[in-house]
């Protein structure tokens, strides 16, 4: 039986975190808070905890070496709060601005530093005294100061910034963990631990192979507990290392942007093949599922129809397939395959394949380009049946309280949500705490070779360490739905 999206998006446990983990950093006079720092109780928290005294952003370089926005927000207490924006390299054309500075002669046109003036002239200001409790006042604020509708005026990479440090400084203010705050903001009802999801081929546009689509992913469905997901997805990871240096030779284990390997195939079966005798020699066959994002949007032509050589030009035309011949080679991937989930399997404005796809099949057709975490989208994507489930990516949208409306029409709806990082990342680990405040069931963050990507992960199993760990509550129920629903 093919997974269900509905089986998709429970974790393979359940439990309420009871425990705060201490504070991790002191940084010159300020307090430094992070994601699992505990703040003062509320009984205790000063009203300047509350307020906002000061926002600084700067320019920093994110895990490809390109420029972001890093923003501090200070509170009247003193206590410094900080974040990082990341950035996509497939980006749909819907996304909200990315601003870039476009001078060419210094980093190749994508410097930050019109972003960073626009907190630091134009929002900062205009925040200074507010209530960082308030999360929904705050974007609020900044959407209307922008005043357009995908953020352009300002840039989503600024207003995200800030917007990101003001989530960080509310639970803070609260004296709760981020994530608790985060399922404050959002009513979940109760808090979970998601089922990672590993990159470990990477092709498309994160890679210079030949590989069209962008993405082979790993699920370990059969873990019971997210320390244990880990560990098989660092084992296969590895072991895949090994295949791929047998096969093609050590040069074949260069990565891509996201530190899945990248070997020159062409054939995207072949990296299907490549998962399967992994997962086979680390012993967890039916125990790991694999997912794909193919990125489609990436390889249309001008005729409509997608060009699986497209990274070869000029090509004879022998790999370009007409939509409805590319949804029957996902067909037999889901046939041959232990496939759970296909993202992005179609162009963001093919509106019909997806609609056609998602009736015939019964896995998981997730939207990234297609909804671009963008609630107007996901209303048109309901109406049209043309996916059921949504790729979370914050800096798509640009605010946390848009980011949260996303995820919480998708549940709506019976969709899963899988919370996403993206290819150019930084060392902030904001999508963990995202993916158990929403209670999403599953979280993407990347392979584990990555130097950035990873901090998601490790904060993950930080959070798994400081819930309750009474084992007799640690329900492993969805997991172990998954297995079987999906069991080939």
């Amino acid at each position: 039986m093919a997974l269900t999206p509905s089986q998709l998006s429970k974790p393979f446990f359940s439990t309420k975190p009871t425990s705060h983990t201490p504070l991790l950093s002191q940084r010159v006079k300020f307090t430094v808070r992070s994601s699992v720092a505990a703040a003062p109780s509320p009984a205790v928290a000063s009203k300047a905890s509350n307020k906002v005294k000061n926002v600084k952003a700067r320019q920093i370089i994110d895990s490809r070496g390109n420029p972001t926005v890093e923003v501090d927000l200070i509170t009247g207490d003193g206590s410094l709060y900080r974040s990082a924006v990341p950035s996509g390299a497939s980006t749909g054309i819907y996304e909200a601005l990315e601003l870039r500075d476009g001078d060419k002669s210094v980093y190749g046109g994508k410097g930050v530093l019109n972003a960073v003036k626009n907190i630091n002239e134009f929002l900062a200001p205009k925040l200074v005294g507010a209530d960082v409790r308030n999360q929904t006042d705050f974007d609020s604020v900044m959407l209307d100061i922008d005043g357009t509708p995908n953020k352009s005026k300002l840039g989503a990479n600024a207003i995200l910034g800030v917007s990101l440090s003001v989530c960080r400084a509310g639970a803070g203010a609260k004296g709760v963990p981020l994530y608790k705050h985060i399922q404050e903001l959002s009513n979940t009802k109760e808090l979970v631990m998601p089922v990672p999801a590993f990159n470990v081929i990477n092709g498309g546009s994160h890679a210079g192979n030949n590989l069209a689509m962008q993405e082979f992913m790993i699920l370990p469905v059969g873990a019971s507990s997210f320390s244990e997901a880990l560990q098989m997805g660092s084992e296969v990871y590895h072991i895949l290392k090994g295949i791929i240096k047998a096969k093609y030779g050590q040069d074949a284990c260069n990565v891509g942007d996201e530190g899945g390997f990248a070997p020159n195939v062409q054939d995207n079966r072949e990296g299907l093949v490549l998962l399967i005798d992994a997962i086979e020699k680390a012993g967890y066959t039916g125990k790991i599922k694999i997912g794909m994002d193919v990125a489609a949007s990436e390889f249309l032509t001008k005729e409509g129809k997608y060009d699986l050589n497209f990274k070869k030009q000029p090509n004879d035309g022998a790999h370009v397939l007409a939509a409805e011949k590319l949804g029957d080679l996902y067909k037999e991937f889901i046939r041959d395959f232990p496939i759970v989930s296909i993202e992005d399997p179609f162009d963001q404005d093919d509106w019909s394949s997806w609609s056609s796809l998602q009736s015939s099949v019964g896995i998981q057709i997730v939207g990234d380009d297609l909804l671009v975490t963008n609630p107007k989208r996901i209303v048109d994507a309901i109406q049209k049946k043309a996916c059921n489930a949504l790729l979370l990516k914050v800096n798509q949208i640009g605010t946390v309280t848009e980011s949260i409306q996303a995820a919480l029409d998708s549940k709506a709806a019976g969709w899963g949500v899988m919370v996403s990082h993206r290819s150019g990342e930084t060392e902030d680990n904001f999508i963990a705490d995202l993916s158990v405040g929403l209670a999403s069931g599953q979280v993407f963050a990347a392979a584990l070779l990555c130097l950035f990507n990873p901090a998601s992960s490790i904060h993950l199993t930080l959070l798994f360490s400081y819930t309750d760990q009474n084992r007799s509550s640690l329900q492993k129920r969805a997991f172990g739905q998954i297995q079987s629903a999906s069991s080939h």
